[in-house]
């Protein structure tokens, strides 16, 4: 169980800098100072986002305040994760 665990707060910890790479390589601007005003739902929701939606949908997140939900709701072009345990 705890093995699992560890497993999973890395994923977690992967899956942040996976978007700070991606919204740095997609925008030139650093997505630490909004990790602040985002839960990891959000961020872990935004991932599925495609690179075309992705700065737009998350300016609606922070006005909005969309829930986790709510942002894979408004995903027009899905992109799935199957490497996710």
């Amino acid at each position: 169980m705890l093995r699992q665990h560890y497993a999973l707060n890395n994923q977690n910890r992967i899956v942040r800098l996976e978007m700070r790479y991606r919204y740095f390589a997609l925008t030139g601007k650093r997505l630490e100072s909004l990790e602040s005003i985002l839960s990891f739902g959000q961020i872990a929701a935004l991932r599925f986002a495609s690179d075309e939606e992705l700065e737009a949908l998350l300016k609606k997140t922070i006005d909005e305040q969309l829930s986790a939900d709510a942002i894979k709701k408004a995903i027009v072009n899905w992109q799935p994760d199957y490497m996710r345990v």
